[in-house]
C-alpha cells in the first residue's frame, strides 16, 4: 500500500539505517483498563506497535519507548509496568523498564542500552509541561525533550493516534533530531490518504453514538465533492430521521436531548437540503418490543420503544449502493450490536462490505469493538485503523500538529 505523494512529504523507517542508533519511538499504547482490578488488557495498539519496535530492535537499533495512559484525574491514569509484558509477548523480547521519564534512572539507563535492546520509560503524562498544546519550538524546551533529546540519535513518531495533540512527545523532538514516520503512522496516513483521494463512486457509512464526529467528516467531504454517498445509521440516522421531520418517539428523544444530541438537528437539516441526492436516511429502524427485535418502516414512527437499529429493508437498499462503490469508509455501528438482536444491521453491513472488491477503511474504536464481538475478521477490509480522534480530524479536513511536525523535518 505505498504511496509516492506520501513518501515525498515524510521520511520513514526506509529512509535510514538505525544500526548502532539511539532510537527515540513514540506509541500509543494506550490500553483498556478495569478500574475494578487494575489491570490493562491485550489490544490491537499494543499488538500493532510492537512490529514497529521488533523491526528497530531487529535492525541492532538502541530503543527507547516513549508511551502514555490515561489522563491526569482519571482512573486509568497509571504506570506503564502492565504495558511491558504485553510487549514482550508481541515483540518476542526481553524488554526493560524504569519508572522514570527524565530522571538520573532513566537517563543512566538509556546511556547503557546496547544494540538491539528495548527500554520503556514511565508514562509520559506524568510530566507537567507534556500535555500543554505548545508549538515544536516551545515544546523543545520542555523536561522531556531537553533532558532526552541529547541522548538520541533519532525520533521516530509512530503514534498517529496522539497526532491531533501538539503535545511535547509529539511534537517537540522533530525541532533537533532527524525525526521519521514509524510503521503504523505511515499505513494509517496512506489509508487515510486513499480515502481523502479517493476512486468514485465512494461511499461513507456513519453510524455510531459520535454524531458530531460523523457530520464534521460528512461536512468537509460533501463540500470538497469527495463523498458521492452518505449512509447514516445508529444516532446520526435518527438525527437526519428527525431533521426529514419523522417523529422518533418520547424514548429515543429522551435519550438523544439526554447525550445534547439535539443540538446536531439543524445542522442535520442543513446538509440535508443542500445534499439531500447524497445523503441516505434509513427506510425502517427496530426497536424492542417484549424482548423480542420488531421492524418497523419510518412511516410507522414515532415508536413507544427506543431505536436500536436499521431495518431489513434498509440493510437491503444501503447494500445494493454497497455493492456499487469502489471506495468506502464505515464509521460506527448500525445499530446497539451490544444486545442480542440489534446486531443484525451492522452485521449484515460489515458483510456487505466484505464481499466488495472496493477500497475499505475501517474507523472508530467502537466499530472494530463490534467487528470482535461480532466475528468479524479485518483482513478482508483493506484497513482497519487503531485511531480514533485523530483520523476523524485527518478526514474533516483539519491539520494535525504531528504530522504537520514531521513534514518540516524534510
Amino acid at each position: 500500500m505505498r504511496n509516492e505523494d506520501f513518501m515525498r512529504d515524510f521520511l520513514t523507517l526506509d529512509d535510514i539505517d538505525v544500526k548502532g542508533k539511539t532510537v527515540l519511538i513514540r506509541v500509543d499504547i494506550n490500553s483498556p483498563f478495569d478500574s475494578s482490578t487494575k489491570k490493562i488488557s491485550d489490544n490491537e495498539r499494543v499488538r500493532e506497535h510492537s512490529k514497529t519496535i521488533k523491526e528497530l530492535s531487529d535492525k541492532k537499533a538502541k530503543v527507547v519507548i516513549l508511551a502514555h495512559q490515561g489522563r491526569r484525574g482519571n482512573p486509568d491514569f497509571t504506570h506503564l509496568d502492565q504495558h511491558v509484558k504485553l510487549l514482550e509477548r508481541h515483540v518476542g523480547k526481553k524488554i526493560q523498564f524504569i519508572d522514570d521519564i527524565v530522571g538520573a534512572k532513566a537517563i543512566e539507563k538509556i546511556k547503557a542500552l546496547r544494540v538491539g535492546e528495548v527500554l520503556l520509560l514511565d508514562n509520559v503524562r506524568f510530566l507537567e509541561d507534556e500535555a500543554e498544546e505548545k508549538s515544536p519550538k516551545e515544546h523543545s524546551n520542555s523536561q522531556l525533550v531537553k533532558n532526552l533529546a541529547p541522548l538520541a540519535d533519532v525520533f521516530v513518531n509512530d503514534a498517529f493516534s496522539v497526532v491531533h495533540r501538539s503535545h511535547a512527545s509529539v511534537v517537540g523532538f522533530t525541532k533537533g533530531l532527524p525525526s521519521y514516520a514509524g510503521r503504523v503512522m505511515e499505513k494509517e496516513i496512506m489509508a487515510s490518504e486513499q480515502a481523502l483521494k479517493p476512486k468514485h463512486p465512494t461511499v461513507y457509512i456513519f453510524g455510531g453514538a459520535k454524531p458530531d464526529d460523523c457530520l464534521g467528516i460528512m461536512r468537509f467531504m460533501l463540500q470538497n465533492k469527495t463523498l458521492d454517498t452518505t449512509l447514516t445509521c445508529g444516532v446520526i440516522g435518527e438525527l437526519f430521521l428527525l431533521a426529514k421531520g419523522h417523529d422518533l418517539g418520547k424514548a429515543t428523544m429522551e435519550f438523544l436531548e439526554k447525550k445534547d444530541f439535539t443540538k446536531l438537528a439543524e445542522e442535520s437539516r442543513t446538509l440535508l437540503r443542500q445534499y439531500k441526492d447524497k445523503i441516505r436516511i434509513p427506510l425502517d429502524v427496530a426497536i424492542d418490543e417484549n424482548g423480542k427485535r420488531k421492524e418497523l418502516p419510518v412511516e410507522s414512527l414515532p415508536a413507544n420503544s427506543q431505536l436500536m437499529d436499521v431495518g431489513s429493508k434498509t440493510v437491503k437498499n444501503y447494500g445494493e449502493i454497497i455493492k456499487k462503490a469502489k471506495t468506502i469508509v464505515v464509521k460506527g455501528p448500525a445499530g446497539v450490536y451490544e444486545t442480542p438482536g440489534f446486531e443484525i444491521g451492522t452485521r449484515m453491513i460489515l458483510e456487505e462490505i466484505e464481499k466488495t472488491k472496493a477500497f475499505s477503511l475501517v474507523c472508530g474504536g467502537d466499530t472494530t469493538v463490534a467487528m470482535e464481538k461480532l466475528g468479524i475478521g479485518k483482513e478482508k477490509f483493506s484497513y482497519v485503523s487503531i485511531a480514533g480522534g485523530a483520523l476523524i480530524t485527518y478526514l474533516s479536513g483539519n491539520p494535525l500538529p504531528g504530522i504537520e511536525a514531521l513534514k518540516k523535518t524534510i
